[in-house]
């Protein structure tokens, strides 16, 4: 009797265990989701909440390029917050602050065509941010900062943070060159007013274009210019009127400008607007010195 021994199988080499993939941004971080569109493993600080699974920070730019940013009713950049109109309205209080605590502060930074036409140019927007200083309760600069909080945040969700700055400042401006031309060389003059009124006109202008009614905003720009010309005829108040009407006239001239541009390239025509707005007011400025300095000599 023989005995068969069976065929010996020959031995299998081991098969190494499959590698722990690691994040290709953070490689000491072990995970096994990967990006849906790379198809790279990502870790959970890399993770993007996509229509289906994840995908890495890189593949969520890549697909963000062709979308195109929103924009507000004018061009501007969306507003959630209206940061420039609350640093105005800080602005304007801090320096009251000062003016309370040194009563030079006031007359440092009021409007003064001297002042301004031996180069002292600051004064034309600080004046702008100078109040009446009044017992316990400011008028002027309670009505002003009233006015700025009022319709600021519209105006400024309306054009975004940097034109509605620009907005304001060019007003403010406009209100202070006027008053540069205009008002006899020995006057102070100062106030956010001429601003306000600015944004009255763009705020007009805005409503118009909505096609809204602006029959209120009309009764308060009348309202308030009524009040400009009669109160100094009746009573010892003093009321800048070209800083009024200035202010008035700029901002509604440069938010009609705005509001108006054709939408083909409207950021360069806004870029284009608000340059030539601030260079027609610099060379007012600009042929109005000589002929002060010569009235002083």
């Amino acid at each position: 009797m023989t005995s068969q021994q069976p065929p010996s199988t020959p031995s299998q080499p081991e098969q190494p265990a499959e590698a722990t993939p690691t994040c290709f941004r953070h490689p000491d971080r072990e995970t096994w989701v990967r990006c849906q569109r790379c198809e790279r493993p990502i870790c959970p600080d890399c993770m993007r909440d996509a229509a289906v699974g994840f995908q890495c920070p890189e593949c969520v730019a890549e697909g963000n390029r062709g979308i195109r940013e929103a924009r507000s009713t004018f061009g501007g950049r969306i507003v959630g917050t209206p940061y420039v109109t609350y640093t105005i309205l800080v602005l304007i209080g801090l320096v009251y602050l000062l003016q309370l605590a040194s009563n030079g502060v006031t007359l440092a930074l009021s409007n003064l065509p001297p002042a301004v036409a031996i180069g002292e140019y600051y004064r034309l927007i600080t004046s702008a941010f100078v109040h009446q200083l009044g017992g316990l309760l400011p008028m002027h600069l309670l009505f002003n900062g009233w006015a700025i909080f009022a319709i600021g945040p519209s105006l400024e969700r309306a054009f975004g943070h940097t034109r509605f700055a620009a907005l304001y400042l060019i007003s403010a401006l406009g209100g202070s060159v006027l008053g540069f031309w205009l008002d006899p060389l020995n006057t102070y003059t100062y106030g956010a007013s001429g601003a306000v009124f600015g944004l009255f006109g763009a705020f007009f202008v805005v409503g118009r274009k909505l096609r809204l009614d602006v029959r209120f905003i009309a009764f308060i720009i009348g309202l308030n210019l009524l009040i400009t010309f009669v109160l100094p005829a009746l009573s010892d108040i003093r009321i800048s009127w070209t800083g009024h009407v200035g202010g008035l006239i700029t901002g509604t001239l440069l938010a009609a400008a705005l509001v108006y541009a054709p939408k083909a390239n409207r950021v360069l025509w806004h870029v284009l607007t608000i340059a030539g707005a601030l260079a027609v007011l610099v060379a007012l400025v600009v042929v109005r010195v000589p002929a002060i300095l010569s009235m002083l000599s």
